[in-house]
């Protein structure tokens, strides 16, 4: 029997999950997104996603309901659709930095509440989703939510203290590596290429370097003495890049990231 999956807040990570679970061949979830300005979601409307703004009959009509809504929207949502949660439902927050706890202060801990933190590849299927539960209640259903996300990419399940981490990480850091690709473009550019060329040079260069970590299992150094050879280029614009520094930025604005997550919270 298939279940009906409701996304409360359907801006655009909400519609890359619609989009992805819809696109997903084996797919037997029938989906419902909500939003104000429901004229925003007639795309999804298209490929068979049921389109609403009344959050409660949302949810009155669904067994795993998806909140997506921006953290200071939370506690008023909840306070809207409380009454149409009950035992039978699960709840997952994709919202950054609202604890299970803060939830449950609202709606009770009857219900199970799970959270996760996918990113926006899961509009191409390729999302790394962090999923956690905090109680045993909620943990019965990690298997159930792990095969929805894995619908649309890969998943890992982790402590929840670790949630804000897998924020900055995994969804910020489709961020950081669009940035990073620019600027490979960028410099494409500046040494002859075309942009529409180097554009495509670039993102099958990180796309296959990519595959090379995953399938290979390994760590990036292996691959990087694998292209580097004495006194040749590759050393010598990965030496230059360091003295500007490249991997120093780029981990003082992971931290940086973090440390605003944790600054929302107080």
């Amino acid at each position: 029997m298939s279940k009906t999956i409701s996304i409360i807040g359907c801006g655009n990570l909400g519609r890359a999950i619609a989009k992805g679970i819809k696109e997903d061949k084996e797919n037997h979830f029938h989906v419902i997104a909500t939003r104000n300005k429901i004229e925003l979601l007639q795309p999804l409307q298209e490929i068979g996603v049921e389109i609403t703004n009344n959050n409660v009959d949302a949810v009155n009509h669904s067994q795993i309901i998806l909140l997506a809504v921006k953290p200071f929207m939370v506690p008023q949502i909840l306070e809207e659709i409380k009454y149409s949660l009950d035992q039978n439902k699960i709840l997952v927050s994709l919202a950054t930095g609202v604890s299970i706890k803060e939830m449950q202060s609202i709606i009770g801990d009857k219900i199970p509440i799970l959270r996760a933190m996918p990113n926006t590849a899961t509009g191409v299927s390729e999302s790394l989703t962090c999923i956690c539960a905090n109680d045993e209640n909620a943990s019965l259903h990690l298997e159930e939510i792990k095969s929805l996300f894995e619908k649309i990419g890969e998943t890992v399940v982790i402590k929840e203290d670790l949630m804000d981490g897998a924020t900055v990480l995994g969804a910020c850091g489709i961020a950081y590596v669009m940035r990073f690709i620019r600027a490979m473009v960028q410099g494409g550019i500046e040494i002859g290429f075309d942009a529409k060329t180097a554009s495509f040079i670039a993102n099958q260069t990180v796309k296959g370097a990519a595959q090379l970590l995953i399938l290979g299992n390994t760590h990036p150094e292996q691959e990087i003495d694998k292209v580097t050879t004495p006194r040749g280029c590759t050393i010598a614009g990965l030496n230059e890049m360091e003295h500007q520094g490249f991997s120093s930025s780029l981990i003082k604005g992971i931290i940086t990231s973090f440390k605003k997550i944790e600054e929302t919270k107080k």
